[in-house]
């Protein structure tokens, strides 16, 4: 097993950062993780009671992917069986415990072009995700404006509030699967409801704008709710925007 390499250490520190800051409305107190993957063997995630906001290299935890993955098909699996799965996949016994959302954190780094995993429980997204399946659907399904696009994606997963741990890295799994399916590539934007949000990227530039793209539409939608929209972009205006060569060069330079 290779150990982690110092830039991938310190890039993930300042994600969890950026991530953790108060005034962005992201996380607070011990809320959310963070994850990169290592080598096809290992990922780092964030430990289990730590802060994003002045996360230490100390409380990052390499884990194996061969330990983890296998929970996806145990849902049932028992709490104190999670823990000792948990304390079995680091690396190094010495390290603390990883989150108990490693094993969502552990699939999705297996999906193509999938480096970085944020996860946040940002203000406004919830508020959308806590006021019922109709605007958590309109804002997983539908897009307001270009940048959210460029952003976040053509549209995002929507997962049904499920007990966090296994059982929802099991939901996360199952409705990432048929996005897949449908739109033959990863999200970039993954909306639990009741909880929060996951972004997905190939850096960290693309997980940070996907996090801080989805609240400030969060912020547009419910405004416009208040006015009698929101008016969402048509499908061919979404397709268009997501197909464009000038908006692919801003993403490429962008490192999104």
């Amino acid at each position: 097993m290779s150990q982690p390499p110092s830039e991938k250490i310190a890039a993930l520190l300042k994600l969890s950062h950026d991530l953790g800051r108060e005034e962005r409305d992201l996380a607070i107190l011990g809320e959310g993780n963070t994850s990169c993957r290592v080598d096809e063997d290992t990922f780092l995630v964030k430990a289990s009671g730590s802060s994003l906001a002045n996360l230490q290299e100390n409380q990052l935890v390499l884990c194996r992917f061969s330990t983890l993955l296998p929970l996806l098909d145990q849902p049932e699996i028992s709490d104190a069986e999670v823990e000792k799965v948990l304390l079995a996949s680091r690396v190094d016994a010495t390290q603390p415990k990883p989150s108990v959302e490693a094993v969502f954190h552990a699939y999705l780094l297996t999906l193509p072009g999938i480096e970085v995993i944020g996860h946040t429980h940002a203000i406004a997204v919830n508020q959308i995700l806590c006021a019922g399946d109709g605007p958590s659907r309109q804002f997983a399904d539908l897009r307001r404006f270009p940048d959210e696009i460029v952003c976040c994606g053509a549209k995002s997963v929507l997962v049904p509030y499920v007990d966090p741990g296994t059982r929802l890295a099991c939901a996360i799994r199952d409705e990432t699967v048929k996005f897949v399916t449908a739109e033959n590539r990863p999200p970039r934007l993954i909306l639990i409801q009741n909880h929060g949000i996951i972004a997905c990227g190939g850096t960290t530039g693309s997980v940070l704008a996907a996090t801080l793209m989805a609240e400030k539409t969060a912020r547009i939608f419910i405004g416009a709710s208040l006015l009698g929209g929101p008016v969402s972009l048509t499908p061919q205006n979404v397709a268009r925007i997501d197909s464009r060569p000038d908006e692919h060069y801003r993403q490429k330079m962008l490192k999104l």
